[in-house]
This record gives structure tokens, sequence and C-alpha cells, in this order.
């Protein structure tokens, strides 16, 4: 069973890497999130959200809906932890 785990994580880990290789290089100004999204959120931030820190307005506002179901997830996989991992009471 340990072999099959072994073989399903080096096979999963493969294919993860192998998709990496057409990202564009670390810190690339040319890529397309700084060519197209990132000038859009420095420069209509502030304007569109009223936030003063862009960090902020991108979590915030920009992406709430997916910083809070992100959250949530966390929560849920906590919980389930907290339910398999808890003793019974004997």
């Amino acid at each position: 069973m340990r072999a099959l785990a072994l073989l399903a994580t080096l096979v999963t880990g493969t294919i993860l890497l192998y998709g990496t290789k057409d990202f564009p290089a670390w810190g690339d100004p040319q890529s397309p999130a700084s060519t197209h999204l990132s000038p859009v959120y420095i420069e209509k931030a502030i304007e569109q959200t009223h936030v003063p820190n862009i960090v902020t307005a991108v979590l915030g506002d920009y992406r709430g809906y997916d910083t809070m179901f992100e959250t949530v997830v966390i929560f849920c996989a906590g919980m389930a932890v907290v339910a398999v991992l808890r003793r019974p009471k004997s």
C-alpha cells in the first residue's frame, strides 16, 4: 500500500512540475499579470474602492469572495481535523 501511495505522489508531483514549465519566469516584467492586471490595480484601486492601501483593496474588494471562501475552507478543514483526532470519552 505504501508503494502505491509513493507512486501516486511521484506521478502527481511529476505532472505538476511538468505543468510549471509554461509559467513565465519569476519576476518577468512582460508576464501577463505584470502587463495587464497589475497596472489596473495600481492605477484604479484607490479610485474604485476608496481604500488607501492597495493590498487591502485587492484582498477586500476585488477578491473579497475568494478570500472569504478560502477562510471557510480552512475553517472546515480545521473542524474535520478536530473531529477525526478527538478522543471519545471512556
